[in-house]
């Protein structure tokens, strides 16, 4: 298999230095950037499996860089930072972020979270077939690409790409996985648990429920006519989401 490539942007060297030395290890090829502005001309020129982002940065922060990046690639991005609020969080993803992970980190933690989030975009990019989605049969029955309508979305597997009323929507891998998985199985209720251990592909973690609900609502704003009001992803109270 191809070697995944890693960015890590941080203005402090020495966590770049220790984020590279670990990752490395792992057999990953890393890229790394001092700031935001270095960040956003390397990921023009390179196709990276996952992004390692710091917030506080000088000149463009970590937020900022994100919403950049998001304009020409969906690789999936962690955020790191020293900032643990949930409001902190909530910005982090609603920037186009896929993880959020604080400092001081655990190194096991950051490993496992680079792998899954790398591990999950290259199953939906089909680089990947060694790992197969946990859902129900249902959602594999046909591996073969095609076009699935679903109200005024059409989505181009193959493609990667959904469109709405004929317009490309920009989703991040996260949400494009998360819009799949629930479309491929109408009907079916997900709660918060399931969507994430299906999507994120790891443990579902106090927290993970907020994350699930920025993520949903961040897809709504995207797919929804009516975000407020929205008929494509319904929120089941007490229960989870699905689709109809």
């Amino acid at each position: 298999m191809e070697k995944s490539f890693i960015l890590i942007v941080d203005d402090n060297p020495e966590v770049r230095e220790i984020i590279h030395v670990l990752l490395e290890g792992e057999g990953f090829e890393i890229m790394e950037a001092g700031d935001g502005e270095t960040a956003l001309s390397l990921t023009e020129r390179t196709d990276f499996d996952l992004i390692i982002l710091d917030i506080m940065m000088p000149g463009r922060n970590g937020y900022q860089t994100c919403l950049e990046i998001r304009k020409n690639s969906n690789a999936p991005i962690l955020f790191l930072s020293a900032r643990t609020k949930e409001s902190d969080k909530t910005l982090g993803f609603s920037s186009g972020g896929d993880d959020y992970l604080a400092k001081p980190f655990s190194y096991n933690e950051l490993i496992s979270r680079s792998k899954a989030l790398i591990r999950r975009y290259q199953v939906y990019k089909g680089k990947d077939d060694s790992h197969p989605s946990h859902t129900n049969p249902a959602a594999t029955a046909n591996a073969h690409p095609k076009t699935i309508h679903f109200h005024h979305l059409e989505i181009n597997e193959e493609k990667e790409q959904v469109f709405s009323e004929g317009n490309l929507l920009t989703l991040t891998g996260t949400e494009y996985a998360m819009l799949l998985l629930l479309i491929k199985n109408q009907k079916q209720i997900f709660s918060a648990q399931h969507l994430y251990e299906a999507v994120w592909d790891e443990p579902y973690y106090y927290g993970a429920n907020n994350t699930v609900m920025v993520h949903i609502r961040n897809l709504r704003r995207k797919i929804e006519n009516d975000p407020k009001n929205p008929v494509l992803i319904k929120t089941i109270w007490g229960r989870g989401y699905r689709c109809d």
